[in-house]
């Protein structure tokens, strides 16, 4: 595995945006608390339109991902719980830097999708959790997927870049508000190749083909969290329903 960043095309991120700000504010912090360990960045491609889909686990994810995708030289945009758009300041910069508010009942769910798919259109980077809320596995391992990232990825003709990221837990452990800073933690990112998903393609998005897609790209995600635990992921992942558990919300478990 490589683990360096270098000699990477980061023109994206050397244009004047809103971004500029945003890294001025965020990157100092996190330097303060995370140190990026990155694995295979080469996989991350410089250019072009693709959906980067990493598992989740704790509430700082977002800026953990959406920073290492900037330090790799790519402007970061993603789906976002409504929720956030609504909190002072934090709002105003997630509506200025382009990312899609995702209401969780469901309601503007179709809306989002055709925005993520307008950034698409312009070759930039798309972040969807396809878990759509932290993993309800007791060990952290990525649950069942939904399928908004596949359906993205179908409907678009684009690449499913998967990714996966451990560490995070030490800064700010699932479901904390306390957030560990002054003590820099190990963060350790690492990308796979663009998931298969030939096979899928121009048979139209039926849901049970849409579920079985996004069960191949949680197996990606899975695999690569595998490799940066060391250890081998559950023959199973954790499926909340059957497990009469609800689909978001705080779970201690």
């Amino acid at each position: 595995m490589s683990s360096s960043a270098k000699r990477r095309d980061h023109s994206e991120t050397r244009t004047p945006s809103v971004f500029w700000l945003l890294a001025s504010v965020v990157l100092p912090i996190l330097n303060l608390s995370a140190k990026y360990r990155f694995h295979n960045p080469e996989k991350l491609p410089d250019t072009g339109a693709y959906v980067l889909a990493p598992n989740h686990y704790s509430e700082i994810d977002p800026i953990i991902v959406a920073v290492g995708a900037y330090k790799l030289g790519r402007l970061p945009r993603f789906l976002a719980k409504a929720s956030l758009f609504h909190v002072p300041i934090v709002g105003a910069a997630m509506r200025s830097s382009g990312q899609i508010p995702v209401e969780r009942s469901g309601h503007n769910g179709h809306q989002a999708v055709k925005a993520a798919e307008e950034l698409v259109e312009k070759g930039r980077l798309v972040i969807v959790y396809p878990e759509g809320s932290l993993t309800r596995d007791p060990d952290l391992w990525p649950m069942r997927g939904k399928t908004g990232a596949v359906r993205i990825a179908l409907e678009r003709g684009i690449p499913v870049i998967p990714c996966a990221h451990w560490g995070t837990q030490a800064i700010m452990p699932r479901y904390s508000k306390k957030i560990t800073l002054f003590r820099r933690k190990p963060v350790d990112l690492i990308f796979g190749d663009p998931v298969d998903l030939d096979r899928f393609r121009g048979r139209g998005l039926e849901p049970a083909l849409l579920v079985e897609a996004t069960d191949v790209v949680m197996a990606a995600i899975s695999e690569l969290l595998a490799e940066l635990r060391g250890e081998p992921a559950p023959a199973e992942r954790w499926n909340p329903s059957v497990r009469g558990q609800t689909e978001t919300g705080r779970f201690d478990g």
